[in-house]
């Protein structure tokens, strides 16, 4: 069998940094001799794109991602490489495309085929089934019902709850082939024509049931040997960045949060003294965090720099109510004064904690639309001048904790819940102020407070309070009050891409509203935010 040594996906992830480039060549090229085969997933520039290639990797399966938008010979040439090739969902319409070309030869090899979404849409449309506006649209869980027996549904209950997200839909299966499920907003929920599967429904997320006994069951099905381990990549992601960085000096920005701190932890490794670690204090932490978080890197062998920018950024925030201008402000700002404590240290390289979901809300991908732009992602400028090493690019949080584990990385550092770069600024609706800065502090830390004491935090993803700019009339004291409304967010997740409202205890929300309530005067009502991802973000803005 042919290898190839880098797909055109992996291309993507490094731009500058020709050293880390030749090392993932090399740790690729090393990875499929082991594995002698993976799974090709091809990126239409759906959401989840990069969740289905981590799905199959969590079943212990190499997985590449190559974006639709690469020249179709290398894809093919890719896909014949493969154990079978996957078509991801994307935000176009069948009708609009011009992927027909590249779909039919991927048909061409012979490879098996599975499409998810929009990829089984263009499988359908290209084999002669009818693609068109489905009868009714399906956003979040829907039940489908399974019509025929095939291995691929093996050990699938008849009637599932899964994760739809579309407003087209097959209406009428190609020719020849044998439709497996259906849905009252899909009648061709599934359909299989001889290797070539299509299924409506998305089987990488962990709202659908038996999602992953689907993917197994193909992955059985196409041959494909399993063997993958994410924390067996260590050393190299360590030799990687040695490479990358060479004799010179690195700088990175960390947190206190599990990205940053293993991505420092695998450079230190790297280039020992040669690294300096910057702990940016912006202002806008929850209570008490750089203090904590200075510990914790402490105890995680790393000695930071800690930068009071509080009042720079304050100062500029000043008047800025939209939460993408937010964002980009942080970002220019973070990469302002991460700029002067690297020409301070003589630093030619940044080492980022970048993971793969910051990428994809980012809109970093062709094709993929623009969610939120994060700090590390989209708010960095060109003239930054340094060369941008990020070991953790394409993984998810998940990954990124195994990997720490397997480096010795403190469980307080790999467990914690996840901040967002802006950190509060972005827990405010509208203008930032210092009022308004101290009012969601505090909020913020009876939330954690509250959770963390009843040991709930466990099973989180985030817990944290939101200042709205709504203000409703309340009752305090016998007199009448008009205040703030603070919103509490709680989520569960697996890998930040989805997530689920929690279902906290109704004594722990009765206590959380009595205490904001009673502790900050300015607030006159609290509210739980019931809502998914999707169609919502975690973080408010």
């Amino acid at each position: 069998m042919k290898l190839r040594l880098l797909s055109a996906g992996w291309r993507l992830s490094i731009k500058r940094s020709t050293g880390f480039v030749a090392w993932w060549r090399t740790l690729l090229h090393t990875v499929m001799l082991k594995q002698r085969g993976y799974v090709l997933v091809v990126d239409f520039g759906g959401q989840y794109a990069h969740l289905i290639a981590r799905r199959i990797r969590e079943l212990s399966v190499y997985s590449e991602l190559v974006s639709a938008y690469s020249n179709i010979d290398t894809i093919v040439s890719l896909a014949e490489d493969s154990w079978g090739v996957i078509l991801s969902g994307g935000p176009g319409s069948v009708w609009e495309t011009k992927f027909s070309t590249l779909v039919q030869r991927l048909i061409e090899t012979g490879k098996p085929l599975l499409g998810i979404c929009f990829g089984h849409q263009l499988l359908a449309s290209v084999l002669g089934g009818s693609v068109g506006p489905a009868p009714r649209p399906e956003y979040g869980p829907t039940i489908v019902e399974l019509v025929a027996s095939d291995p691929l549904l093996e050990g699938i209950p008849r009637r599932v709850r899964v994760w739809m997200s579309h407003h087209d839909a097959v209406l009428e299966p190609p020719p020849g082939s044998k439709v497996l499920a259906r849905s009252p907003g899909s009648p061709v929920a599934a359909f299989r024509l001889g290797q070539i599967y299509g299924v409506q429904w998305h089987p990488e997320v962990v709202h659908t049931e038996y999602g992953l006994q689907l993917l197994s069951n193909w992955l059985t099905l196409i041959g494909a040997e399993r063997g993958w381990r994410p924390e067996n990549l260590v050393e190299s992601l360590v030799e990687g960045v040695r490479r990358a960085i060479g004799n010179s000096k690195a700088i990175v920005a960390v947190s206190g949060g599990v990205d940053s701190t293993t991505a420092a932890v695998i450079a230190y490794r790297a280039v020992g003294d040669r690294l300096r670690a910057v702990l940016i204090d912006h202002g806008m932490h929850p209570l008490g965090e750089p203090e904590y978080s200075l510990r914790l890197l402490e105890k995680a062998g790393l000695k930071p720099v800690l930068v009071d920018a509080r009042e720079e950024f304050l100062s500029a925030l000043q008047g800025v109510s939209g939460p993408e201008e937010k964002r980009r402000l942080f970002g220019r700002l973070y990469a302002e004064v991460l700029k002067r404590e690297a020409e301070q240290w003589s630093a030619e390289y940044l080492v980022q904690g970048t993971i793969y979901p910051d990428v994809i809300e980012s809109g970093g991908r062709p094709g993929a639309s623009l969610i939120k732009s994060h700090h590390n992602v989209a708010g960095l400028p060109r003239e930054l001048g340094l060369d941008v090493v990020e070991p953790l690019k394409w993984f998810y949080k998940d990954e990124v904790r195994r990997i720490a584990r397997a480096l010795g990385v403190p469980g307080e550092i790999v467990y914690r819940q996840p901040i967002p770069g802006p950190a509060l600024a972005v827990r405010i609706e509208g203008r930032v102020t210092r009022e308004k800065l101290e009012i969601v502090r505090k909020a913020d830390a009876i939330v954690r407070e509250e959770i963390e004491k009843r040991g709930l935090h466990r099973s989180l993803w985030q817990y944290f309070a939101v200042l709205t700019s709504s203000k409703a009339t309340g009752v305090k004291g016998d007199e009448r009050a008009y205040g703030y409304v603070v919103v509490v967010r709680a989520v569960e997740s697996q890998d930040g891409m989805t997530a689920s409202p929690a279902r906290l205890p109704w004594e722990v929300l009765e206590a959380i509203t009595w205490r904001i309530t009673s502790e900050i005067p300015e607030v006159t009502r609290v509210v739980y935010d019931l809502t998914p991802k999707p169609p919502a973000t975690i973080e408010w803005e």
